[in-house]
């Protein structure tokens, strides 16, 4: 169970070789986290990030997870609670082209399927199973793009925009229960997802929004912006007036 200082001693990990979802299962395997179950899609990078967090001390176990087959997830969530998950990080998305989705059916699809889809059909299963055991934790990686999804991106923001809504109200409904779901919506962070793209303004990195996680779920926070400035940055947007809005260089 997290102990009396806040620190999880188990994770789940959906997207088992994120940059974000990775440097945040260091962060907790060296204060203190034992039991670590990578879910991915089985590759030398998901072999590779269990044998590091396994010389950092983590016992480690690697489960089969493809975002885009909800009818296996189920089973991967049966599989990673055979013993209690203290902590469940849904990490996994894909940015996708946004010319592409724009004339491509398949293409944007794929991208709600894996974004959407993906987190809703992982979400229930995960908030069932740690109702269960009576406690836990919940992260979901969602996005300011989905605050208010703009024309340069908009196949990525919608289904961001959707992970989104539905998990605020998940959160909303698991109070009480003893588990508690943290959304957390970054800026442009600095990944290989993003590698080749022009940095946005108050973009981020991996480390910075691990920390973040961290801090929130020690003050029980329900959504969290990084770098958390983007908060009153997006509720200004938010209300920007559309024909405005849609000139907008971002």
């Amino acid at each position: 169970m997290i102990n009396a200082l806040g620190s999880p001693q188990s994770l789940l990990l959906l997207g088992g070789t994120s940059e974000i979802g990775l440097t945040l299962a260091r962060k907790l395997v060296a204060d203190r986290c034992r039991r670590v179950v990578l879910a991915g899609r089985p590759s030398p990078s998901l072999d590779a990030a269990a044998d590091e967090l396994r010389a950092l001390g983590a016992g480690v176990e690697v489960v089969p997870f493809d975002a885009t087959d909800p009818s296996a997830h189920p089973d991967v969530v049966d599989k990673a609670f055979v013993d209690d998950v203290d902590l469940a990080v849904l990490a996994f998305g894909v940015l996708g082209e946004q010319t592409l989705a724009e004339r491509d059916p398949a293409h944007a699809v794929e991208i709600a399927t894996t974004n959407y889809v993906g987190g809703l059909s992982t979400l229930v299963p995960v908030s069932q199973a740690m109702q269960r055991q009576g406690h836990g934790a919940i992260v979901v990686l969602s996005s300011v793009a989905g605050e208010r999804p703009r024309k340069s991106n908009f196949a990525y923001g919608s289904s961001k925009a959707g992970l989104d809504a539905f998990a605020t109200g998940l959160g909303d409904v698991l109070r009480g229960t003893g588990v508690h779901l943290l959304v957390v919506r970054p800026g442009f962070v600095r990944t290989k997802m993003t590698a080749g793209l022009e940095p946005a303004p108050l973009s981020t990195t991996p480390e910075q929004v691990a920390d973040a996680i961290v801090s929130g779920l020690r003050r029980h926070r329900e959504t969290i912006w990084v770098p958390g400035t983007l908060r009153f940055v997006m509720s200004a947007l938010r209300h920007v007036p559309r024909p405005i809005f849609r000139k907008l260089p971002i």
